[in-house]
């Protein structure tokens, strides 16, 4: 049974990986009357539901009670400031991640941005080996080595490139690498020092995203 449950979140966490992409990369792109949204409102709205998904789910750990749930947010949100504070370093760079990724997504085909973003498997592996002392065998580090091979092909110029300068300037694609980029460097940082944290704690993953989210609405903001 957990079996299957282990595939099942697999494909599904797959599935909301590629589809949110390719949502983003379309809403960004469509042509139509009247000004395209604002990033950074997106990823303030997203912000909101998230923590709003969170406090549901520490509700219902907290056997549906709200005072049971007042009592859980206070004692280890306000309670405990050393904490919480912990959260303000990835909170920020997990806010200026978001916002490059739709920068990326505006300037970059998807098919490119979703290659290139796997840069993060390595800087995450790189940070994990700095920070939490991991060691990685030898089929790990071959797997590494031939992701980066297979993002230098893919940023490797082509004819077609020719009919996507159409749609993107050399100037553009050059701000989508560099947001793609950077947001690699700053998703493997902040995974790692969150993991850090979680594993240094006894709170729930519920109450350290309540915590992480609330140190990035005002960034956001």
């Amino acid at each position: 049974m957990s079996a299957n449950l282990k595939y099942l979140s697999l494909g599904i966490l797959v599935f909301q990986t590629t589809s949110l992409v390719l949502t983003m990369r379309y809403s960004r792109t469509l042509k139509e009357e009247g000004p395209r949204y604002l990033s950074s409102t997106a990823v303030v709205v997203a912000e909101l539901l998230k923590i709003m998904a969170c406090i549901l789910l520490v509700y219902k750990d907290s056997k549906c009670s709200l005072r049971a749930l007042n009592r859980v947010l206070h004692d280890e949100i306000l309670n405990k400031p050393t904490e919480t504070l912990k959260l303000a370093i990835p909170s920020g760079i997990y806010t200026l991640q978001n916002n490059l990724l739709y920068v990326a997504l505006s300037n970059l085909d998807a098919a490119t941005y979703q290659v290139t973003y796997q840069l993060k498997i390595l800087t995450t592996a790189l940070f994990s080996v700095s920070m939490l002392s991991k060691k990685l065998g030898v089929y790990q580090w071959l797997s590494l080595v031939i992701l980066m091979t297979g993002v230098a092909f893919v940023q490797w110029p082509s004819d077609s490139q020719e009919l996507d300068s159409k749609e993107h300037s050399a100037g553009s694609q050059f701000v989508g690498l560099m947001a793609v980029l950077t947001a690699c460097f700053s998703s493997g940082f902040a995974g790692v020092y969150f993991e850090k944290i979680l594993k240094e704690t006894k709170q729930s993953v519920w109450i350290r995203n309540i915590q992480l989210v609330s140190f990035s609405l005002e960034p956001s903001l």
